[in-house]
């Protein structure tokens, strides 16, 4: 069916739960072991890439390894600490590397250990890190504390990364530029997965960010959040039964997704799977398409996709959401946002919903198409303006549009 017109102004509009703050985490969330996918699919980068190389392979510059409970950095043959904390090891490491360098250097790391929550392993410019091991973080602390921690530093490699724990975050990046993160695994009982932002300094923004594959279960928090950040491809984001979204994006431009994986992410909350918000895609005064997404997958949880305060220029090309608690899709104050533009399903867990909120310009250039709906329904109240709705077949489900 499809419906199409011009600017609508209704007073109905209904006051919906559309999450908190994006840092705000709820109560812990627990999740089994699952082993992460792996993605062969190349992605968009600044060069093609080769296939991941086992951990550890190849030249370093520098090391930290354990042996029996004693770590030992070395660069080259001088031995730079010993002792039995990793994290000391890993930054003294770290700092061996030539001072002042214009290119990257390695360090490699092997064997396991932990790292208390209210510390960091920092890494300057041109540093690429190769963790195997598992980071275990312990305890708790305070600000932007991470066992990978970069600030204000570019051309930044992140190879390898299994962390388990209660972590403030996994990974924290602010003010970055060429940051390339490869394999990532997580396995949390707290705490927020990989932030990269700019909130350092909000005139300059992160740039050039690959991310390969991100698997995160357990966490209070997101999986992974941007803010702040021009041009970012994305592999496959894997969340299991996280406190808030899988993937969040805020003020988020020049996006690639291939795929966000999400069971059981914010459960009870507002948060989704896929979440746009705080004028992601927005490019100057406009929202032309820059936010491409191949596949949301949603099973359980909050929302399946979710996109607010002034986001769009949005293109999903195919969405499976099942079972959600809240929206199994919510399309709040957005601009030039297209769901399932080649093919989806929704069935069961909440309805299909376009609102708006008074502080925001009504929604604008939404299509909503090519779905399989089962046992929910679509609605939209307010009107918007420019909205289509086409190919949706409705099985056991309503339809209440403009």
């Amino acid at each position: 069916m499809r419906t199409k017109r011009a600017a609508v102004t209704a007073a109905c509009a209904a006051a919906l739960l559309t999450g908190a703050a994006a840092l705000t985490a709820p109560a812990t969330a627990n999740a089994a072991p699952e082993t992460a996918p792996v993605n062969t699919e190349p992605a968009a980068a600044t060069a093609p890439r080769q296939a991941a190389a086992a951990c550890g392979d190849g030249s370093y510059q520098a090391e930290a390894v354990l042996s029996g409970s004693t770590w030992t950095a070395r660069r080259g043959s001088s031995v730079v600490y010993t002792g039995t904390d990793m994290r000391a090891a890993m930054q003294a490491a770290v700092n061996s590397l030539t001072s002042g360098r214009t290119s990257k250097e390695r360090v490699v790391v092997r064997g396991s250990g932990s790292i208390a929550a209210g510390s960091r392993v920092s890494l300057p410019s041109y540093t690429v890190l190769d963790v195997c091991g598992t980071i275990n973080v312990t305890g708790s602390g305070s600000g932007d504390q991470a066992p990978v921690y970069a600030r204000g530093a570019r051309d930044i490699e992140v190879q390898h990364l299994n962390l388990t724990g209660t972590p403030l975050y996994g990974v924290f990046m602010r003010n970055v530029q060429n940051v390339v993160l490869g394999q990532i695994d997580m396995r949390l009982s707290r705490g927020l997965g990989v932030r990269i932002d700019n909130r350092g300094d909000t005139s300059q923004w992160t740039r050039n960010v690959r991310i390969d594959n991100v698997y995160v279960s357990g966490a209070s928090s997101h999986a992974v959040e941007t803010y702040g950040v021009d041009g970012i491809t994305i592999g496959t984001v894997t969340a299991r039964n996280v406190g808030e979204s899988g993937l969040l994006l805020n003020e988020t431009i020049n996006a690639t997704v291939t795929k966000v994986d999400a069971d059981g992410a914010g459960a009870g909350t507002g948060y989704a799977a896929f979440r746009m918000a705080n004028r992601n895609g927005r490019v100057g005064s406009s929202y032309p398409t820059n936010v491409r997404v191949g596949e949301v997958v949603a099973r359980g949880g909050g929302r399946g996709v979710f996109c607010v305060s002034e986001s769009g220029g949005a293109v999903i090309d195919r969405v499976t959401l099942s079972d959600t608690g809240n929206n199994a899709i919510l399309i709040e104050n957005c601009y030039n946002v297209n769901i399932a533009a080649q093919s989806g399903s929704v069935s069961g867990g909440g309805e299909i919903r376009l609102a708006a909120r008074s502080e925001f310009p009504n929604n604008r250039d939404i299509t909503i198409q090519n779905l399989t709906v089962t046992n929910s329904a679509i609605r939209e109240s307010p009107c918007g303006e420019n909205t289509t709705f086409r190919n949706n077949r409705l099985v056991n489900s309503s339809q209440s549009i403009c």
